[in-house]
């Protein structure tokens, strides 16, 4: 089962870097919109994946490939914390605060409806 998650995994962070350098062409530098969007994105993946899983619809091996490996490594808590800490740095302080509370409630709603749908 390790080398599904593992699979997964890569998967999921080539397919965060990629989309990454994407973003970063395309927004701005004042808000990390790129991590946002990916750790809303993935989180609504795996509330939906979350969904399939409970019900029956996924198997115990795909949930450990998209759930904990993909979608596991396509979101980043690190680069979250990383790119609050640099706004803190930056004296941007309003920023940062927007995007924790931003991140985290977006992050859980996304989840949410992924989860419901």
């Amino acid at each position: 089962m390790l080398w599904l998650v593992g699979l997964g995994g890569s998967l999921g962070a080539g397919a965060r870097y990629w989309l990454g350098k994407v973003l970063m062409t395309r927004s701005s530098r004042d808000f990390p919109v790129s991590t946002w969007l990916m750790n809303t994105s993935g989180s609504f993946l795996l509330g939906l994946f979350f969904d399939f899983y409970l019900t029956g619809q996924m198997s115990e091996s795909l949930w450990l490939f998209a759930g904990a490996g993909f979608c596991g490594a396509f979101t980043t808590f690190s680069t979250f914390g990383y790119e609050t800490v640099k706004l803190l740095v930056a004296n941007r302080v309003g920023i940062a605060i927007f995007y924790v509370a931003v991140s985290v409630l977006a992050g859980a709603c996304a989840a949410l409806l992924g989860f419901w749908v």
